[in-house]
């Protein structure tokens, strides 16, 4: 595999019911994961880009969370709907979508 432009992280985090941090996991990271495997795979950006499912990426009470290296950039409260824009203006145009980049305050 070449290396890619973009590297993309995606909380993938599960804790049990009731855990005061709360997780990724039982906010839709699943469907987040597929909502960007289908957009890099449409837009054919395999190659270009790549996905990968981590462990916690800090900020458990703002998830879903996405990171987008090599800027470093930190998303959160990602749902599906949102994904589209998100490739298209960040990891396609390279301006990222400033409405859903974490606040400095958590990352």
């Amino acid at each position: 595999m070449p290396r890619p432009e973009k590297h993309v992280f995606i909380c993938a985090q599960t804790r049990a019911e009731g855990h005061p941090r709360g997780s990724c996991g039982q906010t839709g990271a699943v469907d987040v994961f597929q909502s960007f495997a289908n957009e890099i795979n449409q837009r054919q950006l395999m190659g270009k880009v790549a996905l990968t499912s981590t462990g916690c990426l800090g900020p458990c009470q703002v998830g879903v969370n996405v990171l987008v290296y090599p800027e470093g950039v930190m998303y959160c409260q990602i749902t599906p709907d949102i994904v589209p824009k998100i490739v298209e203006q960040h990891l396609m145009n390279g301006d990222p979508v400033t409405e859903k980049i974490a606040p400095a305050e958590i990352w």
